[in-house]
């Protein structure tokens, strides 16, 4: 059986991988492994969320990263916004470790990452949740993202969300419209849509 991102196999082999990259003007190092969600470099989605979310009407307050893998959105987000803490989770332990050290490796000290199986463990409200949705980890995992974020923003908070056409992202609209009486499509690149709605 295929290990999968959204799993724990503490005995899966390790393929350590090191590279950088540049995320909002910040050169950043990463460490990833096997059995963890695009090993080989930041995919494509994640880099179209990052590049497009825009500060500008997000209240002050802190950022939510839901499935944060081994770190490239939140700690992208983290440098980019030093004065906002962010709180970034999986469900992946060894994705976590792997976040964990790559916020060390790029002196990144306003994250606190841990456990979480969507928000199980999160406490707390938001001014931004980001996610790249584990598509794979099947449809309610997705919608639980979606949906259950209303009850971790502030007023005015937003919901960032990146998905393929392919994988969902106009029924992810048609949810997000629902659950918040608003949804925008940011972006539209190579198939994958960056959709937000804000808690009016």
């Amino acid at each position: 059986m295929v290990n999968q991102y959204f799993e724990n196999d503490p005995n899966l082999e390790h393929e350590v991988k090191n590279f950088n990259f540049i995320l909002r003007n910040h050169s950043l190092d990463f460490t990833s492994d096997s059995g963890v969600f695009s090993r080989q470099t930041i995919d494509y989605g994640s880099r179209v969320l990052i590049d497009a979310i825009d500060f500008q009407n997000v209240p002050n307050g802190n950022i939510l990263d839901v499935g944060c893998g081994y770190g490239p959105i939140g700690l992208a987000l983290a440098k980019d916004q030093p004065k906002r803490q962010v709180t970034m989770v999986d469900v992946n332990l060894r994705a976590l470790g792997l976040a964990k050290q790559n916020a060390e490796n790029n002196q990144v000290s306003n994250v606190d990452i841990f456990e979480s199986d969507t928000y199980k463990t999160v406490e707390g409200k938001y001014a931004l949740i980001v996610s790249n949705p584990p598509v794979r980890a099947g449809k309610s995992v997705v919608t639980s993202i979606l949906a259950d974020s209303k009850d971790y923003l502030e007023p005015n908070g937003e919901l960032w969300i990146v998905l393929q056409k392919k994988q969902g992202a106009p029924s992810a609209k048609k949810l997000m419209d629902q659950t918040f009486g608003n949804v925008e499509v940011v972006t539209r690149d190579k198939g994958y849509y960056i959709l937000r709605s804000k808690l009016i």
